[in-house]
């Protein structure tokens, strides 16, 4: 007889492994299948081992400037690439662990293979066939593999794959994925980066701090295009100041590949071409979510534009079937995942008083040099609504702290609803600023007016003052500018 579980979800990523674990704690039976590695792309391939390269990237930032700051540093800064690579896998590797570990505490069985969807509540697990980039950790013992098990609730959690334009597909040598892009054996002197979005303009942050020579080809009119166009903008006028070059409204129209190097025919806004050519190249134009293989069809599974569609708590079309995360659709973001797995599998064991996601309140962050971060709506956004608004401004130039680190060129934007008073929107770009906008998600998530954060005390001194002073000014009421 085939196994039973009151939950089974495919896929450990950040979306899965959540799951699984908060099933457990409300006394559900609980399996994850998993065919690669514990803990998905997010700690194995994205979020966590690229802030590992983006530390290195930062420490080399200081040190090159360490003059600044009255320190004298002798000898020339260079980076070690097998150092920084070797750290960032480490790191990775010890989140992989991470994962198996929580799974053994929780009581979570880890079936080991690949998922297909035979019928309703019921999954057939086979021997899997992927070959993952390098193999992250030894497979957890005592684990399950193939063979057929069944489950009230089954949770697809499969993530996404980085998308391929056709002509321009990845080659792992010369052009790259985020997979390569991370463990490079020895820095190109040349990078031509294709797409701005968070993974290109992270690669291209890192890449250019280690003084390689960037170049960024962007579609759309500003980098980062989901961000505020004025956060873009002061963005991209630091980039360029580091000696990025940026191109805008500009597509890769084709390549050609030579021994070691590649040369793009870039297509212009004025409907000129430009040919540029560099040692390697970063495809970062989007991820696919992985929808093909685990039988949405045989159960009729609605999928939009390649992505499963779901519910506010992660409910599918078919009775009993749920996705959560990337295979999900946008944003496509680790913490928003998470989030959906707390709510999908509350949902699903009754409890009361479960809130459906907000997407509005899903934090956006870049770890690029400046920092971006943002949540809610953009000016665009809310004045394209028709919302009678009020904007706040305040520069890190006009902040102590920010002055006190070197770090004084960046902007707080924060947007209010005119009638109400309600926060809808904040929007930043400088130092550590991925760390700050928790508290504008905070505000928003308590319904906070300005009145509230007004009188909202801020520690001094801080990078969090330029806060409390956006608000200010949103009402001409700045008191430090």
């Amino acid at each position: 007889m085939a196994q039973s579980y009151d939950v089974i979800v495919i896929g450990s990523g950040p979306g899965g492994y959540i799951a699984a674990i908060r099933a457990s704690q409300l006394g559900l039976k609980v399996a994850v299948v998993e065919r690669e590695h514990l803990a998905g792309i997010c700690s194995n391939w994205g979020c966590i081992p690229t802030k590992a390269l983006l530390r290195s990237a930062d420490v080399m930032h200081t040190a090159s400037h360490a003059k600044d700051y009255g320190l004298t540093l002798e000898g020339t800064i260079k980076p070690d690439v097998k150092a920084i690579v070797d750290r960032s896998r480490g790191i990775a590797h010890r989140m992989n662990n991470g994962v198996g570990f929580l799974f053994k505490k929780n009581k979570v069985d880890v079936i080991w293979g690949e998922a297909k969807l035979s019928k309703p509540g019921e999954v057939v697990v086979s021997k899997t066939t992927k070959k993952p980039v390098e193999p992250i950790g030894p497979i957890p013992k005592n684990t399950l593999g193939e063979g057929t098990y069944t489950a009230k609730h089954i949770i697809i959690a499969t993530g996404a794959r980085p998308r391929a334009l056709p002509g321009i597909e990845p080659d792992g040598k010369l052009i790259w994925t985020y997979f390569e892009a991370m463990k490079p054996e020895e820095m190109p002197k040349s990078l031509l980066v294709m797409g701005s979005g968070a993974i290109g303009i992270e690669f291209a942050s890192f890449y250019r701090t280690m003084g390689v020579e960037v170049t960024v080809v962007e579609i759309m009119s500003q980098v980062m295009p989901v961000e505020d166009a004025e956060i873009s903008a002061l963005a991209k006028k630091q980039f360029e100041r580091q000696g990025m070059k940026i191109l805008l409204e500009a597509k890769v129209a084709k390549v050609e590949k030579g021994a070691n190097s590649v040369t793009a025919t870039i297509e212009l806004k004025d409907g000129k071409t430009q040919a540029i050519t560099a040692d390697r190249m970063i495809s970062a134009v989007g991820v696919q979510a992985n929808i093909e293989g685990i039988g949405l069809e045989t159960l009729g599974v609605k999928t939009d534009r390649g992505f499963i569609v779901i519910d506010g708590y992660g409910k599918t079309n078919v009775p009993g079937l749920y996705a959560i995360g990337d295979v999900a659709g946008p944003p496509l973001l680790a913490h928003k995942a998470e989030h959906e797995a707390v709510i999908c599998v509350e949902k699903i064991a009754g409890l009361p008083n479960v809130h459906p996601m907000d997407r509005l309140k899903i934090p956006g962050c870049t770890y690029c040099h400046p920092q971006v971060a943002s949540v809610g709506l953009t000016e665009a956004k809310a004045k394209e609504q028709g919302r009678d608004i009020r904007v706040g401004r305040f520069p890190f130039v006009a902040n102590g702290k920010a002055i006190a680190l070197g770090e004084d060129q960046g902007l707080v934007k924060t947007i209010f609803d005119k009638k109400t008073g309600e926060l809808i929107g904040a929007h930043m770009v400088g130092a550590e600023v991925t760390e700050l906008i928790q508290g504008f998600v905070v505000a928003m998530n308590l319904e906070t007016t300005e009145e509230e954060l007004m009188h909202t005390i801020f520690p001094h001194p801080t990078i969090s003052e330029t806060m409390k002073e956006s608000v200010l000014d949103a009402y001409g009421r700045a008191l430090n500018a």
